[in-house]
């Protein structure tokens, strides 16, 4: 059940790299880090698990990559069960937060170690080698050791290892952790490009939502061992599930409300909370008297110190009245702090289009409003 999403995108017509079926790693202390958790992920895709710490999305990795046991499910990979595969037998390599480089190796000869572990011929060491160099245009810098490099340099290097064996899976463990923000910035763009080229499947595991965003073509959102949503990043942010996806993708004010009306087009949802009715120009899941959540983000908050012209005072839709209380000036945009006469605490961004414009100051009666179809609708 869920709010109905138009840009919803469908990966069924395709076959599953990875299948993963009720898995379950309960350790011996009888924590359970990964809760009965099922997903598919596709070759070519660009997956990150996101979470807080201990959300289980690096168990989740480590099952896996093979170095932890599933106390209950299974692991699939192009349809083979992975468990009972040791870790060095499965199709996959993992980029570790260190990278792992050898040091008193080259970046040449660290690229063949795995290669020459494998027994591959000479000719192909050298040209898969090259290739790997040659992706991550790293092949100026092949004799150099990995301490006579930056940190970006050494992180497209264990890269580039791990690209040289052909894996079917590459498993990325905060892969950006160590760098700092500029370079993190660069290299967020570095690692789409190259997995764009090489045609490889990603998963990656970060706590960071920016990364999340901006590198993944899917991401699963993990909360106490349990993915609460996978959609691709747009539908994450304009769509959340449920009110923890929706406050840990962004900022939402949330509201306790009830359906009222469900119509063909159209939905009511009212809230005592904010003595306001929420209308939405779309049918929702649901019956009648059902308790439910609405969320709205601030960008997609109106903000005025006039009425709306169709505002009923005694009946309002999509509309809170409430009082400045704090603003906070960033230049191209304004962000204010309002609230309603239930104290409820609203956010609600300005852009700063005109210079000269009659913005609402502390203290001021402002009222919110907002589109239809920028109401989210939350069921847990």
């Amino acid at each position: 059940m869920g709010d109905l999403c138009p840009m919803e995108r469908t990966t069924n017509n395709k076959k599953p790299l990875i299948s993963i079926r009720n898995l379950v790693k309960r350790f011996d202390d009888g924590h359970t880090a990964v809760d009965g958790i099922s997903l598919d992920i596709y070759p070519k895709e660009f997956f990150a698990l996101l979470g807080s710490s201990g959300s289980g999305k690096s168990t989740l990795l480590r099952l896996l990559a093979g170095f932890e046991q599933p106390t209950d499910g299974k692991i699939l990979i192009d349809g083979v069960d992975m468990t009972n595969i040791p870790p060095y037998n499965r199709p996959i390599n993992m980029m570790f937060q260190s990278y792992a480089l050898f040091p008193h190796m080259t970046i040449e000869q660290n690229i063949m170690f795995g290669l020459k572990q494998d027994k591959l011929p000479k000719d192909e060491i050298i040209k898969r080698t090259a290739s790997a160099l040659k992706i991550i245009k790293m092949e100026h810098l092949a004799k150099r050791k990995p301490h006579q490099l930056s940190g970006g340099q050494r992180q497209r290097a264990a890269l580039a290892r791990c690209l040289a064996k052909r894996p079917k899976l590459i498993l990325l463990d905060e892969p950006l952790s160590a760098l700092d923000k500029n370079l993190r910035d660069q290299m967020k763009f570095e690692l789409v490009d190259i997995q764009e080229q090489t045609g490889s499947t990603f998963i990656m595991v970060t706590h960071d939502q920016e990364e999340a965003m901006t590198m993944a073509s899917r991401i699963g959102i993990m909360s106490e061992g349990w993915l609460e949503q996978v959609s691709p990043p747009q539908e994450v942010y304009e769509f959340p599930k449920t009110r923890f996806v929706a406050n840990f993708i962004g900022k939402s004010a949330i509201f306790e409300g009830a359906i009222s009306e469900i119509n063909d087009d159209s939905s009511v949802i009212d809230s005592d909370e904010t003595k306001c009715s929420f209308k939405l120009d779309r049918r929702i899941d649901g019956v009648e008297a059902q308790q439910i959540w609405v969320g709205l983000r601030p960008e997609k908050i109106s903000i005025s110190k006039t009425p709306p012209e169709d505002y009923n005072p005694s009946q309002p839709v999509n509309t809170i009245v409430g009082k400045v209380k704090d603003i906070a000036y960033m230049g191209g945009l304004s962000t204010y702090h309002v609230e309603s006469a239930s104290g409820k605490r609203i956010t609600a961004t300005d852009f700063n289009v005109e210079r000269n414009a009659d913005h609402p100051t502390w203290e001021d009666t402002v009222y919110l409003t907002w589109e239809p179809e920028n109401i989210m609708v939350l069921y847990s």
